[in-house]
């Protein structure tokens, strides 16, 4: 199935954007009902005929549409532009699977479990007659897959077109979107699964080449956001009321060197940008050792910097070098320690994650021994212990292999090690600064990280999410504290306090994937260059956000009539904030509340719906005509 170049996009045939023109040739393969015995599979035949001329008999932007998200932050991100785009358009984004018309299903490829997953959830979906978009790492990584074969695909560097390759998929026809181009557009349509938590993408892929990473045969190699563009996107989501970023790539210290700039000049930028309250933090994604060595003391003073987490994840992935050297890591055990004992010096407060993989071909008792000890000699408040996972074609899965029961052994004594670490000690009492942004899975407390990103759990009531506060730290858990509200800061003026979701910050759960043997703590950036931090995650739960409060950031890129319809309901739910005010202050009855279509809405719906009439007569006449 070759990839869809010719598709028509709302531009330079006096369509807006988002809104389309009919598609009259368009590289899609219809798909058939084999049992040709079927009255349904001789209609699909006559619809089949003329599909390439004619419209689904379902108006495109009417379905719903649910979205499942695996991997890492990065993949998150690429979800809700996915969705953005989608609801912009029209379509309903749901939790529930079972009355959704479409899956869209966003992959990863860094370990086997999350790719078995996406195979369970394919392989339901096709039991369920329901049409699949499958997007991420794996297809474009291993777009061959068995799998893969009669389903359609977004690639990774087309996440701005899924519009069209979901219209093209409920019409059933198969649509494969691999082609690299240039980087999507940061100021697409966006929901946020977190409408506090905006996760940007600086750049895409990696200079690496480490020997068991699958992830760059998707994403390729190193390509960057321009410095203009990022900062632009972070002045709007400011505006916006987002209360924390998250800097999100496969490998944030390689940033820029393709278009020759770096990383703190980015982030220097960025901090401009931000409000001089701290009522907004940076928080800098995951950094492998070779890039950031020449920049320690940049980066150390950026991260004193009131407004950005002193927080970092680093993966190790082992404490030997003869596995680093087998890995192809590009450092050494002395240069990790480097960059460790030199930022933990100069930025008080520090905090640094890590990564380790156990079970690494080749990898002796001795070599397991000296990764043990590195973590014991730190004590890395957060550790995110994974055992290795042969991807197919990379090199590593040619290696002689550790016998798996050594590999768990191996994983299961680390995480032992590791769990005996007490990294809150101390604490209770301090005094800390907060900024609240989520919601805990038990529905009470609520999510706040400290400048270091340590997680502190309040009993507080929602108005407070977004805002920032003084706490007293009362106790403390292995993986988080808990801690009194004594002081509110950043109080927001809108109308958001209604944000209420469930949470992966869940103190005794957070990240922790027995099945996978791996434990991981807080949520961090996946190292595309062997973890999967955060386990698999569903893009939309059941307590996510409303709909409503979360609009796309870009009203020009929406579709007209979605833009219009939207435009009405703000505007008829604040006629209905005003009216309800109005009874409570002066006690008047019951008034009828009416909304106002002024002028240019008629205008542009009596145009689109005259525009439509002769479509409409064409559909009925085929109709009529086929029987």
């Amino acid at each position: 199935m070759e990839d869809i170049e010719d598709m028509l996009i709302g531009s330079g045939d006096g369509s807006p954007p988002g809104f389309r023109m009919p598609v009259t040739t368009i590289g899609v393969k219809p798909k058939r009902n084999r049992n040709k015995g079927d009255l349904s599979h001789k209609l699909s035949q006559i619809h089949d005929s003329n599909s390439a001329s004619s419209f689904s008999p379902k108006i495109p932007g009417t379905q719903t549409i649910f979205i499942k998200t695996f991997g890492c932050s990065h993949n998150q991100s690429d979800s809700e532009y996915m969705a953005g785009q989608l609801l912009a358009f029209g379509y309903t984004l749901t939790e529930n699977p079972e009355e959704a018309d479409l899956w869209l299903i966003n992959t990863c490829t860094v370990k086997s479990p999350s790719q078995s997953a996406m195979d369970t959830i394919i392989a339901k979906g096709k039991s369920s007659n329901k049409p699949l978009v499958v997007a991420g790492c794996v297809p474009q990584g291993s777009r061959g897959l068995k799998e893969l074969e009669g389903i359609s695909i977004v690639g990774v560097q087309q996440i701005d077109r899924v519009v069209e390759v979901v219209e093209e998929t409920l019409k059933g026809h198969e649509v494969r979107l691999l082609t690299r181009k240039t980087l999507p557009a940061l100021d697409l349509p966006k929901v946020r699964k977190n409408k506090f938590v905006e996760i940007l993408p600086i750049n895409v892929g990696c200079l690496g080449a480490c020997t068991y990473c699958k992830t760059k045969h998707a994403r390729g190699h190193l390509g960057s956001y321009s410095i203009d563009g990022l900062v632009g996107r972070v002045r709007s989501v400011v505006a916006d009321g987002v209360r924390e970023i998250w800097l999100s790539s496969e490998d944030t210290g390689a940033y820029g060197r393709d278009i020759g700039v770096n990383l703190p000049a980015l982030l220097n930028a960025l901090i401009k940008e931000l409000p001089p309250d701290a009522s907004t933090m940076l928080r800098i994604g995951m950094t492998n050792p070779p890039f950031i060595l020449e920049h320690l003391k940049d980066i150390a003073e950026i991260l004193r910097h009131p407004c950005v987490y002193t927080f970092l994840h680093v993966p190790v992935q082992s404490g030997s070098d003869t596995i680093l050297t087998a890995m192809n890591r590009e450092y050494t055990i002395s240069e990790f320690r480097t960059v460790v004992d030199t930022l933990t010096e100069l930025v008080p407060g520090m905090q640094i994650a890590t990564d380790i993989i156990c079970g690494f071909p080749g990898e002796t008792d001795e070599d397991f021994a000296q990764t043990v000890s590195l973590i014991e000699e730190y004590k890395f408040p957060q550790v995110h212990i994974s055992q290795f996972y042969p991807r197919p074609g990379t090199p590593a899965a040619r290696m002689k292999k550790v016998p798996s029961n050594v590999v768990k052994k191996r994983s299961r004594e680390l995480t032992n090690v590791f769990e005996g670490f007490t990294p809150y000690n101390g604490m209770e009492g301090q005094v800390e600064r907060i900024w609240i942004t989520d919601v805990a899975s038990d529905g009470i407390h609520l999510v706040g990280h400290t400048k270091g990103y340590i997680q502190v759990l309040v009993a507080a009531p929602d108005s407070l999410l977004g805002t920032s506060a003084m706490v007293k730290i009362t106790s403390i858990g292995r993986w988080s504290v808990f801690g009194e509200v004594i002081e509110t800061l950043n109080r927001r003026n809108d109308n958001t306090a209604s944000h209420k979701k469930t949470s992966h910050h869940d103190e005794s759960s957070l990240c922790n994937n027995s099945s996978e043997t791996s434990t991981c703590f807080e949520k961090m950036e996946s190292c595309a260059c062997g973890n999967d931090i955060c386990c698999s995650q569903s893009m939309f739960k059941k307590n996510d956000v409303s709909r409503d409060t979360m609009l796309p950031q870009n009203h020009k890129r929406q579709s007209l009539i979605g833009w219009i319809l939207q435009k009405q309901k703000h505007l008829r739910g604040k006629r209905v904030e005003s009216e309800l005010a109005s009874q409570s202050i002066e006690k008047q009855g019951t008034r009828e509340i009416t909304t106002e279509w002024d002028f240019v809405d008629k205008a542009l719906l009596g145009g689109i719906f005259i525009s439509l009439l002769p479509i409409i007569a064409l559909v009925v006449g085929r109709v009529i005509w086929s029987w």
